[in-house]
């Protein structure tokens, strides 16, 4: 069961963001996140870690978070900024850019994770907070659904990766697709570094 955020962070705060980020891990395409202030107590059906839910299950809820947010914003860090200051940095560069986006100003945010250290505003992480916070949840579907289309829309443009079916991570065809054309505009060479 979600958990709204605590009264106490509300009693300081007036306007708290969820906070989560989509494509970490692989080796193509930007790094995205997400920013989401909630109604307080709005429940979502189904809401969930986007990991857990089915594709429909998102694309539902998707739509669902941005009519009922009282302000969403995402954002993404690209291939080549992820390759020039490391993932990580890219990562607190996606998120800032995601909050910065607000169209109401947020005074706090709960990240999902266990480091903040480069994020602008007052914060707390929560490990696994995405399975915890209905807006972390939703931060993290609105940023995993918006990576994932960006990452069909980059399969039309290289067919040849087949990035429709593992949306840039490192599975055994991309490997196998990569050894066959080499890297792409998107790819992030950072990570390619191990390959044989």
């Amino acid at each position: 069961m979600m958990k709204d955020i605590d009264t106490e962070l509300y009693e300081k705060y007036a306007n708290i963001c969820g906070v989560d980020e989509a494509g970490r891990g692989p080796l193509a395409g930007p790094v995205y996140a997400a920013a989401v202030i909630l109604p307080r107590g709005l429940e979502l059906p189904g809401l969930d870690d986007s990991k857990k839910l089915t594709e429909k299950k998102r694309d539902t809820l998707f739509e669902l978070i941005r009519e009922n947010a009282v302000a969403y914003s995402v954002a993404s860090a690209s291939e080549k900024e992820i390759d020039e200051i490391n993932i990580l940095g890219a990562t607190y560069l996606a998120m800032n850019r995601a909050i910065a986006g607000l169209s109401v100003k947020a005074d706090f945010a709960l990240i999902d994770g266990n480091r903040s250290n480069g994020i602008d505003i007052a914060n707390q992480t929560v490990v696994g907070g995405d399975g915890i916070y209905s807006c972390i949840a939703a931060a993290s579907i609105l940023a995993k659904v918006s990576r994932d289309r960006f990452m069909l829309e980059m399969a039309e443009k290289y067919p040849e990766y087949a990035f429709e079916r593992h949306k840039g991570y490192g599975t055994k065809l991309h490997y196998e697709r990569l050894r066959e054309h080499g890297p792409s505009e998107i790819h992030r060479m950072t990570f390619l570094k191990k390959m044989h």
